[in-house]
Parts: structure tokens; C-alpha cells; sequence
């Protein structure tokens, strides 16, 4: 007995011994906390982060000496020794600079954002938790560079660089390495399905070329959001978001946003944590009932399409109207004489007749992680889903409605390697088309023929009694409208819930949806196998499977399936050329390839210069290529004015309609409609332009034959130099860039003629008069929305600064400047669109502290942007300057672990817009409560 009991003394000595206690505090050098303090064990993933106070406490069974790892954004690393257990170390953090920042996104491998070869930005805990904006992901405006364009409340559209609509399918998002972009939509909603606030620990953004290390969409820039490891923060955290958004015209309305992250370590092998996000508001109202072709019309003229007012893109000349009235013996004999040969219009329905402005967001995420030699090495499967109600502007506006997203991936990797593979869904719930809906409750109460018809019966009557053309043309809308259903009426209500349930564009405005994309990529660094240079090498794979069932891809007949892949291959190397200069040299080269395309390489070549610690200059060429999207392949989407259709080889033909002919048109075909597809918009059309032209002149000399070519991969040659330095107590980040686009994808604007060719080859039997000069005479044609390449190079070119300082014992003040310019011939390519879409000049201030007096904290944020022209699909126009003021003043209660936030965006009240079409982006004004978010 007393042997055993030795024993187990022994035994118990050697556990007590084996296991090594460090315990201490992290605060800054004012002696406030630090929550959220990295502390790793050197050599090991083993650590711990400090909780609210600055408190921490690790467990070990590694025996002493050893050393500990301190790191927090903002300030240096510390490094301190353990030489015994129950060691208490308290350790104070010095205040660093953003250039002593460790980012991963340039290169692949941690460095200091100093050091990085290419321009990068980063927005870290501390500037989340002192962003004056709404959320984290505002914030990201106040960088140098980054564009943000506001669609709605609930989707921001993140842009650097220019050439971005809201689908902006130029700029890549990734959220812990997964591309979080709707496979449907082929871009991502903005934050509306990301991250929750609380778990966010980093965000970096790469703008410019970055296809050499992220493949085919890294075109003009890629945002990475990088969540909170449960091994390294533990505990529950969360917020809640109170406030209001005022806007002249949906008022004052309540908004809230809260969010839970719930993080445990069971044990040095495994970890698990939970994130839960809801957001509700009122999204801004778009109630502009200015003409939306530019043509200065109001709502009293004949052909009136206002941009936020929907019905009225359907219109027809009545003057066509009335021969074939006077044809069926519908009208009097000779009264079409009586008719002019104008344009009229259906009248439409506004807006917000068409949709309750809710913008709402539900999301949830869950990790398991586990380290099964309780090392680096780790497994994860993480999964995501989000709901959400948003609208969003392309071709036409549409209320995203019960949206619907979720991702699951599987990850191994430890720190020199990682493969992963994940799948993305997308389902459209009960998102609808408001311009069609706005069609089609006008054609459920009464058909295009007989709206039409009653117009010039009427005008007819009117003009016989003796009324004058102004008089004669509201009578004929007066006695055409009759009957019709208004907002607000059960008649009204009723056609509406049948075109937002019904896919059938010609009948309804529901969106069907049901894509996936499945996605694999792997990397392995091998930098730690030996000292000559860091080699990395990778590849990934992507499958696409569009399944819309024909509503918004030409799918009709059952999904749509291609795939692309990729591999690279990255040396870095640094080289001492004196004791006061060292050169990092960077060389990357990848190879994609698309079932659909040639292979394309994108090469990388950087070189940074490090002058006495204090100053680096970088320059690098870079290429990018991006392959076109799926709906630049793929889209068969009816807008109203113009079909959008994809410019795949295979697509045209998959776009299947019956139009009718006019009555001279069916005598000259011999049939009053045909069934034709698509493909004359590629090998049988007219620029839309040159149209217009003809319509003016009556001169068949003046049409010009477009025939789109098929979309092909577009290019990218990038040159950019750049400065990064400390010059007596500021900070200076300067970079400048020329992009040079080959092969640019964009969009072009053409004509198809029902008969004839474009050549003018073939003429109407007996006459000199070509068939297809007819056919546009007599409007017998479709307007399409083709997808393909410039045949001329687009450039453009621009630089950004930013100076960061402190002044007034620690105050934080920062400014930046950004100059952006197209190089392109706009007028001898009027019917090609860049989509540039930027300002030349804008510039951001901020101005802050974040301990002014003990706990109390305030930070505010300043943004001005020059005019600029917007085009897109929906529209074009001018968007004028605008400056911004957001602002917040925090205080933290240490004893509740707890931040309470008071701000506001948008102070100066002055209401603006980032594009043609969207509502006026007002005011909104918050109290938030953060309690233990670490």
C-alpha cells in the first residue's frame, strides 16, 4: 500500500510538473486593457487571446524556458520569456504604426503590409470597433481607393479601380478563403449574406490585377474577410444596433441590427463556434419620375418612361396602330390620315407602389475545428446560410425578396499548406422583376392591342370633335385608362400577387433559381524546407450548374453545366544589396483554363525596395485576365426595351421567341408572326445607334452593321509603382498604376431585323428597297443587349495617397486622395459601354481618438466625391459631387465588458446618390451596445 502510494505521489508530482501555467495582463502604455490579444506560445499554434480587461491565462504541458508571442493591430510585436510555472507576465504593447500590419492577401504568406509588393489595404479591429459608419463594412469606404456604390440599405456594391456596375463581376470576395458571390447573380451581395460584426478579425483589400494567385475574377481587386479562430477567442460576444434611417421620402423608420458569436475550446484538439446575425430597416426609396432616356420629358408627355416608374417601357407608334385598325374596318375609313406617326407610351406605376422597401437580413455560421495532434495541423467544416430581402439595379430593378444562400466547406491545412473545397446554392425565394411586374398588371387588367387601340379610337374621336393634338392626346389616355387598376385596390392587389408568383415574363415577374457552383483549390508553401527562396505552388478547379428553368439564363431545357481550372506557382526572395538596402523580389505565374476558351497565362513580377527600415518603394507588372461571367455567357433576359443575350457561341440560339409582325411586315413575310432565336443579334444586326440615325435622316446610308462577336476572355496588363514610408512622425502610403484592357468585356446595343439582311443584299420583290431597311422602317425588329469584347484597347490610369499622423498628444488624423481616368474614345464607339463608373477625384479625412479621457472614445469621418457619368444597363446619367459626414462618439464600462457607441452617417443631412436609378441615400442615427466582443 505504502509503495503504491508512493507511486501515485510520483506520478502526481510529474503531471503537477508537466503542466505550465502563464497568466498575466496586456495593456497599452497609458495602462488601459487590450482585449483581444494574440498570445501564442513561440514555435507552437498554442495560445490564448486576453479577455475584456486585458487578462489572460494559458496551459501548457511544455516546460520552461520558453517564449511568448504578443501581437494586436496597431501595435508592435512583443516577445517575452517564460522561465518558470505559474509565471505571472504582465506586458505593456507599443504603440506601432499601420505599416507594421502583418497582411496575408499580397502574397499569400503573412508580411508586413510594409513590406508587400503590391498595394493592399487593411481595415482591422481597430478601425471596426472605431468606424463612425454603420457597420464594419461601410467603413471600408473611408479607405483609399475603394468605391463603394449604394443600391439599397441592405447591399453595397465595392468597387476599386473603376469599370463596375452593381453586378460587378470584376471584384472577387472571399470570406475565409470562399467566394461568397450568388452563383446566379455571379457577384456578391454586398455584406447582405456575409460576416456577423463581432466575429470579424481581419479585412484586407488587394485592388488591381491579382489573377496570378487568385485566378480568372481577381481582375480588378478581391476583398478578404477573415473570421476569428474559436482556438485563439473564446467566450460569447455580441451587439445590438438601435437607430433610425430618415429619407425625405420614406420618413423616418426604425432600424435594428444585432448580432451573437458564441466560441468554445473543449480542448487543445477541438474547437467549435456559432454566429447569428438579423438586421431590419427601411430601404431608400427610389421615386424619381424624371424621363429615364434623358430627353427631358415629364409624366404629361405622350412617351414618358420615367426611371422609377414601371408600365411604361411598353410603347408603339399609333400611327401603325391606326392602319391596321382602319384595315380590320375597326376604324373609319382614311381616319389613320388623321393619326401622326408618334410614339406613345403605356402609362406605369411608381415604384413604391410596387414593393414595401423592407430590407431585412438573417444569417448564421458554425465552424468545428479540430487539431488532432494539437498542432498547427487542423480540419474544419464550416457552414453558412443567409436569408435576406434587398433590392438590386441591373438591366432593370428588382426587389431580391426571401434570397436565399448557403455555403458548406471542408478545410485541411496547417501553416505551410491548405485544401479546401466547398459549394455555394443560391435560391431566388420570391424575388421579382418590379419593371415587368409594373407590365404586367397593366396587361392583366387590360392587353397592349386593346390599351392601344382604345387610345387612337380616342384620339381619332377627339380630333374629329375639333380638339387639338395636346387636348386629342389626353383624351385618347383618359378613354384608354379607364378602369384601370390603381395601388391600394383589391383588383390591383390581386394582378399583382399573380405577377410576382408567375415566371412567365409575358405574363409575370418571378424569378426562378436554383444554382450552384462547387469549388476546389489548394496551396503549399515551401519556405520552411529551406532558405534559398519561398516557393509556393497551388491550383483550384470550379464547376458552374446554372439552373434559372429559363428566367434568367437561356436554361429553358434544363441546366446549364461548365467548368474552368487553374495552377500557379510563386518564388519570393529578399536580398541584403547594402547595410541600408535590402530588395524583396516577387515572381508569379499562372496558368487557367475554361472548357469554353484557350488557356491563358497571368505572370506577376514585383520588386520592393527597403530603405533604412523607414521607407520602401515597390513597382510590379501584372496581368489578369477574366473569362466571361455566367451571364455574359448565358443571360436570355427580356427588360422591356432590349433582350439581354449572352455571347457564348451556344447561347443565341437557345433564345427561342414569337413576335408579331406589323401589317406590312406579315405581307411581305406572308405570315402575321414567325418564331426566329437570337442569333441575328451576333451575325444579323445594326448598332442601335446608327438606327437612331436612320430614324432622323430617312437615309439607309446611315445604318451601320454591328454583328456582335462572341464574348471572349478579356486582358489586363497592369504597371504600378508605389511608396510606403515614415517621414518624421507621418505615415505615407502612395501608389500609381496604368491598366492597359485588351479584348474588354462590356456590352453593346444592337438591332435585329425580323427579315432582310444587314448587308442590304436582299430587297423587297419588284422594289429597290432592301427587306431589312424595311423592317426597321416598319418595326419589325428586337433590340438586344449583346455581351462582347472592344475591338479597340480601353486604358485607364490613377494613383491614390494617403498621409496618417497624430497630433494634439495622440489624437489620430488620416487623409487620403484618389485620381481615377478612362482612356477611352467614347464618341467613336458610342455604342459600346466601359462602365467606368468612378470619380476622377474624391477625398476621405478622418479625425479621431480612441481614449480622449479615460473609456471615452470618438472618431469622425469625412468623404467628398467629384461628379461623375454613370451607365449601366438600367440607365445612364449624371451623378453629381457629394460629401459625407459620419461620427460617433463611444465609452467603454470596463466592469460590463461592454462599449456603448452613439454615431450617426450622413450628419450634414445632405441627401445623394452613387448611381442612375437608385433611391437618395439619407441619414441614419444609431446607439449600439457591444459587450465582450474581444
Amino acid at each position: 500500500m505504502k509503495t503504491t502510494f508512493k507511486l501515485f505521489v510520483m506520478l502526481l508530482s510529474v503531471i503537477s510538473f508537466a503542466q505550465t501555467t502563464v497568466k498575466g495582463t496586456i495593456t497599452d502604455n497609458s495602462g488601459q486593457p487590450l482585449p483581444g490579444a494574440n498570445i501564442i506560445i513561440e514555435g507552437t499554434t498554442t495560445g490564448t487571446s486576453s479577455d475584456f480587461d486585458g487578462k489572460y491565462i494559458i496551459d501548457t504541458d511544455k516546460t520552461p524556458p520558453f517564449k511568448l508571442v504578443i501581437t494586436y493591430t496597431g501595435f508592435e510585436t512583443q516577445t517575452v520569456e517564460v522561465t518558470s510555472n505559474n509565471q505571472t507576465t504582465d506586458v505593456i504593447m507599443v504603440e506601432g504604426n499601420e505599416l507594421d500590419e502583418i497582411v496575408i492577401s499580397a502574397s499569400r504568406t503573412p508580411e508586413r503590409i510594409f513590406e508587400s509588393p503590391v498595394t493592399v489595404e487593411r481595415f482591422g479591429l481597430k478601425e471596426i470597433k472605431n468606424t463612425p459608419s454603420i457597420d464594419f463594412y461601410d467603413g471600408l469606404e473611408n479607405l483609399k481607393g475603394v468605391d463603394i456604390n449604394t443600391n439599397s440599405l441592405t447591399f453595397k456594391s465595392i468597387n476599386t479601380r473603376g469599370f463596375a456596375t452593381f453586378a460587378n463581376t470584376r471584384f472577387m470576395q472571399l470570406v475565409d478563403g470562399m467566394d461568397n458571390s450568388a452563383p446566379a447573380l455571379n457577384f456578391p451581395l454586398g455584406n447582405l449574406l456575409g460576416m456577423t460584426e463581432t466575429d470579424v478579425n481581419s479585412v484586407e483589400l488587394l485592388p488591381g490585377a491579382a489573377s496570378a494567385l487568385y485566378g480568372a475574377n481577381a481582375f480588378n481587386g478581391i476583398l478578404f474577410m477573415r473570421s476569428k479562430s474559436p482556438f485563439d477567442n473564446q467566450g460569447i460576444s455580441g451587439y445590438i444596433k438601435r437607430g433610425i434611417t430618415s429619407q425625405e421620402a420614406a420618413g423616418d423608420n426604425d432600424y435594428t441590427d444585432l448580432g451573437i458569436r458564441m466560441a468554445f475550446k473543449f480542448s487543445e484538439k477541438f474547437a467549435a463556434k456559432v454566429n447569428f446575425g438579423y438586421l431590419k430597416g427601411t430601404d431608400w426609396a427610389a421615386t424619381s419620375e424624371e424621363d429615364k432616356l434623358n430627353r427631358g420629358l415629364t409624366r404629361a408627355d405622350i412617351d414618358y418612361d420615367g426611371i422609377n416608374v414601371y408600365g411604361d417601357e411598353v410603347s408603339t407608334d399609333i400611327n401603325r396602330v391606326a392602319q391596321f385598325l382602319e384595315q380590320l374596318g375597326l376604324a373609319p375609313a382614311g381616319s389613320s390620315a388623321l393619326v401622326p406617326s408618334v410614339t406613345v407610351s403605356r402609362t406605369g406605376y411608381n415604384e413604391r407602389d410596387l414593393t414595401n422597401y423592407n430590407a431585412e437580413s438573417i444569417k448564421a455560421d458554425w465552424g468545428l475545428y479540430f487539431r488532432p495532434w494539437a498542432n498547427d495541423f487542423e480540419i474544419q467544416y464550416v457552414g453558412k446560410v443567409g436569408s435576406g430581402n434587398t433590392i438590386y439595379q441591373g438591366a432593370n430593378r428588382y426587389n431580391i425578396k426571401n434570397f436565399f444562400l448557403q455555403q458548406h466547406k471542408i478545410e485541411v491545412k496547417n501553416d505551410n499548406f491548405f485544401v479546401r473545397g466547398y459549394v455555394t446554392e443560391d435560391k431566388a425565394g420570391d424575388s421579382y422583376d418590379m419593371v415587368f411586374t409594373g407590365i404586367n398588371i397593366n396587361r392583366a387588367w387590360k392587353d397592349d392591342n386593346t390599351w392601344f387601340g382604345e387610345y387612337v379610337s380616342g384620339y381619332i374621336g377627339a380630333t374629329l370633335g375639333g380638339a387639338t393634338n395636346e387636348v386629342a392626346h389626353n383624351a385618347a389616355r383618359a378613354q384608354a385608362d379607364t378602369g384601370r387598376f390603381l395601388p391600394g385596390t383589391t383588383e390591383f392587389q390581386n394582378a399583382f400577387n399573380q405577377s410576382v408568383t408567375d415566371p412567365n415574363l409575358s405574363t409575370g415577374s418571378k424569378f426562378q433559381d436554383n444554382s450552384k457552383i462547387w469549388h476546389a483549390d489548394a496551396n503549399y508553401n515551401f519556405g520552411h524546407l529551406w532558405n534559398v527562396a519561398e516557393v509556393q505552388i497551388g491550383g483550384s478547379f470550379r464547376t458552374y450548374g446554372l439552373n434559372s428553368s429559363g428566367t434568367i439564363y437561356t436554361d429553358v431545357d434544363g441546366p446549364i453545366n461548365y467548368s474552368e481550372l487553374g495552377v500557379y506557382t510563386q518564388i519570393q526572395k529578399s536580398l541584403e544589396l547594402s547595410d541600408n538596402v535590402e530588395v524583396k523580389l516577387t515572381g508569379s505565374l499562372r496558368y487557367d483554363k475554361s472548357e469554353l476558351f484557350d488557356g491563358f497565362f497571368s505572370p506577376r513580377l514585383s520588386a520592393g525596395f527597403t530603405i533604412n527600415e523607414n521607407h520602401n518603394i515597390r513597382a510590379s507588372f501584372q496581368t489578369g485576365f477574366r473569362n466571361p461571367t455566367t451571364q455574359d455567357l448565358y443571360i436570355g433576359l427580356d427588360v422591356g426595351r432590349a433582350v439581354l443575350i449572352g455571347g457564348a457561341f451556344d447561347n443565341p440560339t437557345r433564345y427561342l421567341r414569337d413576335y408579331n409582325l406589323s401589317t406590312t411586315g406579315a405581307a411581305i413575310v406572308g405570315q402575321p408572326n414567325i418564331n426566329i432565336d437570337a442569333t441575328g443579334a451576333y451575325n444579323n444586326s445594326f448598332f442601335a445607334s446608327s438606327v437612331g440615325s436612320f430614324a432622323a435622316t430617312g437615309n439607309p446610308a446611315a445604318l451601320q452593321i454591328a454583328n456582335s462577336n462572341f464574348a471572349q476572355p478579356e486582358q489586363v496588363t497592369s504597371f504600378e509603382v508605389g511608396y510606403r514610408g515614415k517621414v518624421e512622425g507621418f505615415v505615407i502610403d502612395a501608389s500609381a498604376y496604368y491598366n492597359q484592357y485588351q479584348d474588354f468585356l462590356a456590352n453593346e446595343t444592337v438591332i435585329s431585323p425580323f427579315y432582310g439582311d444587314v448587308g442590304l443584299t436582299q430587297n423587297i420583290p419588284g422594289t429597290s428597297t432592301p427587306l431589312a431597311v424595311a423592317a426597321i422602317a416598319n418595326g419589325d425588329f428586337q433590340a438586344y443587349q449583346t455581351y462582347t469584347n472592344s475591338d479597340v484597347d480601353v486604358n485607364s490610369y490613377g494613383a491614390a495617397v494617403q498621409v496618417s499622423t497624430k497630433i494634439f498628444d495622440g489624437f489620430d488624423l488620416s487623409a487620403n486622395y484618389t485620381y481615377a481616368k478612362l482612356d477611352f474614345d467614347v464618341d467613336a464607339n458610342p455604342d459600346f459601354r466601359t462602365n467606368f463608373n468612378t470619380p476622377e477625384h474624391k477625398v476621405k479625412v478622418s479625425f479621431g481618438k480612441t481614449e480622449v479621457v479615460k473609456n471615452l472614445g470618438f472618431n469622425v469621418a469625412w468623404r467628398w466625391s467629384d461628379n461623375y457619368f454613370w451607365e449601366a444597363s438600367f440607365g445612364d446619367g449624371e451623378i453629381p459631387a457629394f460629401n459625407v459626414l459620419d461620427a460617433q462618439v463611444n465609452y467603454k464600462i470596463p466592469s460590463l465588458k461592454s462599449t456603448f457607441k452613439l454615431g450617426a452617417t450622413n450628419l450634414l443631412q445632405d441627401e445623394y446618390f452613387t448611381a442612375f436609378g437608385t433611391g437618395f441615400i439619407g441619414s441614419q442615427y444609431y446607439i449600439s451596445w457591444t459587450i465582450n466582443n474581444l
